[in-house]
């Protein structure tokens, strides 16, 4: 259950009520009604006004963000197992395959310290 003031993304219009859909706003009430669809009131700086919103139609800004970073990483692994050729690598963050972890190390002839590779996938990241 999110908290009264938290700040929220909303992702989605369920009742088709012209949601500003990626906009911004911060919960402001619990909608405690048993006869009625919804769960939240929101308010919207941008729009102006307030909404009444289901649960689903609105996610926290902090999880956002943590997927959004989670999905980064993910690509730029997968940009470094391209890159040095790390097959093993590769099919483990695509398919989720098991693999050793001594075989993910760079199949070039020089071996990268751990600093280089948080280095590197970091750079990837914001790219």
């Amino acid at each position: 259950m999110l908290r009264l003031g938290e700040k929220i993304v909303i992702v989605a219009d369920a009742f088709e009520q012209s949601l500003p859909i990626g906009e911004y706003g911060y919960l402001i009430a619990y909608d405690r009604n048993p006869d009625n669809a919804f769960d939240y009131v929101i308010r919207v700086p941008e729009a102006n006004r307030n909404f009444y919103v289901p649960a689903e139609d609105i996610e926290a800004e902090e999880h956002l963000l943590v997927a959004e970073a989670e999905r980064a990483t993910h690509e730029a692994l997968i940009d470094y197992a391209l890159s040095t050729y790390n097959e093993k690598l590769f099919h483990h963050l695509m398919n989720g395959e098991d693999m050793d972890i001594e075989e993910t190390e760079p199949t070039s002839s020089e071996s990268m310290s751990q600093a280089d590779f948080i280095k590197q996938v970091n750079l990837r990241a914001w790219i």
